[in-house]
């Protein structure tokens, strides 16, 4: 099952400088506060990117796992409905996150609301660029699916699978060259 989403804006495959951070945005059909909730709760999280356990609370630290492959992050900004902000502290599947920040920004609409994304520090500078860049334009329109109809496409899920698979080959072939 491929996840598609025509509204779904990701950062442009060839940034305009090799040093512009991942950035997205989109509409989604829900309120803010719901939104909010999938970004602060531990089966919020769960629900459209992978397991988690910790606090999403402003001050809290999250521990998402990958396989067995933890990323754990401080939540500096918690502010319903409008804003959430992690630092990565320690990145055990991609070294590269760490020090970098992912920020949400949430603006109520009368249906729904808009989300505005960016990683920062993520740019194509880092090795890890393409794969994490790919992450991101498969988990945050499974945050979208998450909060519009109950089900996501966390890590692990047929989705996430097929996506993962499919850039099994072209990352084989770019490690011969």
């Amino acid at each position: 099952m491929t996840l598609t989403d025509p509204d779904f804006k990701p950062s442009s495959a060839a940034p305009t400088t090799p040093d512009a951070d991942y950035e997205s945005s989109m509409f989604l059909n829900a309120p803010a506060a719901e939104v909010f909730d999938a970004l602060t709760t531990l089966s919020g999280l769960a629900g459209w990117w992978t397991s988690v356990s910790g606090s999403g609370l402003k001050g809290g630290q999250l521990t998402f796992v990958f396989d067995a492959a933890p990323v754990v992050m401080r939540v500096d900004e918690a502010e319903r409905p409008a804003t959430v902000r992690w630092t990565v502290l320690e990145s055990a599947p991609t070294p590269e996150w760490v020090g970098t920040t992912v920020n949400f920004e949430l603006m109520p609409q009368v249906e729904g609301c808009d989300l505005s994304f960016r990683h920062q520090g993520l740019t194509p500078q880092l090795e890890c660029y393409e794969d994490c860049k790919n992450g991101w334009d498969h988990f945050l329109p499974s945050l979208r699916q998450y909060v519009e109809t109950g089900d996501g496409n966390p890590f692990w899920s047929a989705a996430d699978l097929e996506r993962r698979e499919a850039r099994r080959p072209r990352r084989q072939s770019a490690a011969a060259e």
